[in-house]
């Protein structure tokens, strides 16, 4: 088979799909609107129910809830009569995916779901089914057919539970109001959520405060350059900061003064006006700030201006902060 034969079925599916989704996007209704209010209204949490492929679909949808502010929590259809139907509470809404409806799982769990809870939404693509004759709503997902060549392997159908699943979760995220910041919230340690929650206090190393006072001898400048491992040590007196000292000024000192630099001190290389950030700030507008100044440290204080540490850009980088 030649690549452009390979690329012609893998476009079909494609095409396939749409179609199925197309027509499946047309036949929303009021049902729709009627789950969502639901889901929106309750008081406990969504559990949702599936098994075989649909408990795939299933997990991720409870995953794609629970992201968006949805509280959420997958349920195995089969698990369920046997001991974990306890994780349902009678506030909970259920929604159950199934393309048959009619699995012997299924059938068997349909009216206990119903029962044990404030809703049984139903996702499938059997009208007629056990489960949908049990739900409260049904969610109508019904295809013509698979992908799959044979019309066996749950392509389509997953598929579609998939969207309709998204569907539901964007427009709770919508009827909700939940922004960039609260969907930074759950994902702290993504590059949305290090961008909008993480302050330069979260990123910086917190141990490496180097200083020296402005009568340091220059010994003392590059013993408190080595051990502060940044290339800066920062000029303090009686807790204020003077200023700082970086590698570069030290070696353009020694430059300067060739073999006679013995008598030098810390007020003699000193740089004046440090750029400064507070330890409270974003750690992206820190890293804004050293890319616009093009230099790889800040000195870092707290809001009455104490010294508080080096940041340094590498730090950033480590920790995925870019602008």
């Amino acid at each position: 088979m030649e690549n452009q034969d390979i690329i012609a079925i893998a476009k079909v599916v494609f095409q396939d799909e749409i179609t199925e989704l197309s027509q499946i996007a047309q036949k929303l209704g009021n049902d729709f609107a009627q789950a969502i209010e639901k889901l929106q209204n309750r008081k406990g949490k969504v559990v949702v129910v599936g098994i075989g492929k649909s408990a795939h679909i299933a997990n991720k949808m409870v995953a794609t809830f629970n992201s968006t502010g949805t509280k959420s929590q997958f349920l195995h259809a089969s698990e369920a009569i046997h001991g974990d139907l306890g994780l349902l509470d009678q506030e909970d809404v259920v929604i159950c995916l199934s393309k048959s409806g009619n699995s012997q799982e299924i059938k068997d769990i349909a009216p206990i779901l119903k029962k044990n809870s404030s809703g049984l939404i139903a996702i499938t693509g059997n009208l007629e089914s056990d489960l949908a004759k049990h739900a409260d709503i049904v969610l109508d997902i019904t295809i013509s057919r698979e992908a799959c060549p044979n019309n066996l392997a749950p392509t389509t159908s997953t598929t579609a539970q998939l969207v309709m699943g998204d569907a539901l979760a964007v427009a709770l995220m919508r009827l909700n109001g939940f922004g960039g910041e609260d969907f930074a919230k759950f994902h702290p340690g993504g590059a949305l959520g290090k961008r909008l929650l993480w302050n330069v206090e979260d990123v910086m190393d917190t141990f490496q405060r180097p200083f020296v006072s402005p009568e340091s001898t220059i010994f003392e400048v590059i013993d408190s350059l080595t051990s502060g491992r940044n290339g800066i040590t920062v000029v303090l007196e009686d807790d204020t900061i003077v200023g700082v000292i970086t590698d570069g000024d030290l070696r353009r000192t020694l430059q300067k003064y060739k073999e006679d630099f013995h008598h030098l001190k810390a007020k003699d290389i000193i740089t004046l006006n440090p750029k400064m950030v507070y330890k409270d700030e974003k750690a992206v507008d820190a890293f804004n700030r050293l890319r616009d100044y093009n230099i790889g440290q800040l000195v870092v204080v707290d809001r009455e201006e104490k010294y508080f540490g080096i940041l340094d850009l590498h730090a950033l980088i480590k920790h995925g902060i870019e602008a």
